[in-house]
This record gives C-alpha cells, sequence and structure tokens, in this order.
C-alpha cells in the first residue's frame, strides 16, 4: 500500500514588479540584508518606485500565489554608461532559498535589460557575501572591478 501524495504546491512564478508589491518588497528587503554594512543596502520605497517607474524598468517579483518569495531591481544605466544595465538588489526570502528562484530573477533581469539596448550589466557584491557572488558566477557574471569603500567615523 503506497502512501497518499503530498498536494503539489504551485510553483513559483515570476511576474514584472507592480506598484501592490512595492511594500512588501521593501519589508523583504530589509528583512534579508543588514542595512549597516554598507550605506547603500538601505533603501526607500521611492528608490523602489523609482526604478520600477523608470524607463526600461527590469523589476521582477517571484511569486508563491500572492505570497512575494523575492524580487530583483535593475534599471539602464550605470554611472556615465548609458548603455550598461545595473542589476541593483536582489532578494529571496530566506525559507525560498535553495530553490533556484534567485537564479530566475537573475535571468530574467538580465534579458530585460539586453532587450532594452545593455551592452553589459554591472552589479555588485558585498565581499563578505559569497552566496551571492556565487550565485552572480553562476549566472555569468565576472569579477571586474574591486572598490573598497572607505568611512571616516565623525565625532560628535
Amino acid at each position: 500500500m503506497s502512501s497518499p501524495a503530498a498536494p503539489e504546491r504551485p510553483a513559483i512564478a515570476l511576474a514584472p514588479m507592480a506598484a501592490t508589491h512595492l511594500a512588501d518588497v521593501l519589508a523583504l528587503g530589509h528583512r534579508v540584508y543588514d542595512t549597516s554594512v554598507k550605506p547603500y543596502t538601505s533603501w526607500s520605497l521611492s528608490a523602489i518606485a523609482g526604478h520600477m517607474d523608470g524607463e526600461a524598468s527590469a523589476c521582477w517579483v517571484a511569486l508563491d500565489g500572492e505570497r512575494l518569495a523575492g524580487f530583483v531591481l535593475g534599471s539602464m544605466g550605470f554611472d556615465q554608461r548609458g548603455d550598461w544595465g545595473n542589476l541593483e538588489w536582489i532578494a529571496s526570502a530566506p525559507e525560498y532559498q535553495g530553490q533556484g528562484i534567485a537564479s530566475r530573477l537573475v535571468k530574467a533581469c538580465c534579458a530585460t535589460l539586453t532587450e532594452a539596448g545593455a551592452s553589459a550589466v554591472v552589479t555588485d557584491v558585498e565581499s563578505r557575501n559569497t552566496a551571492s557572488a556565487a550565485l552572480m558566477r553562476r549566472n555569468g557574471f565576472e569579477a571586474s572591478v574591486s572598490v573598497t569603500l572607505f568611512v571616516r567615523a565623525t565625532r560628535r
């Protein structure tokens, strides 16, 4: 006698980010990232909305039904390079990590940026974030330029 099969879980779907996702994206980003590591890992609702509303938006969400499983923010233009895309922020909820969701989000973001005319896509990864570095390498990114953030504390 065989045991009954567990109900099959619906597949995680990717969708373009919409205004209805903003609050959940911000909450997940703050849950997953230690925003004290680098100043620019702290995002605001308006910064996320600006990426979503920008020309050639490459912002995607991964959804488990209505529940946010992950997201990626990408946009055209990097510093003075208007022909480069920028994958700026990506996160998977801890309970969904290890399921390939982040790779799917990277691929969707990069495909959107390539369609928009990007000749390259850049991203940065904090040096201690080995999981994100491995994710980027698995998805065709190569380490290029190393930048060290120098911080001078002020005394008050």
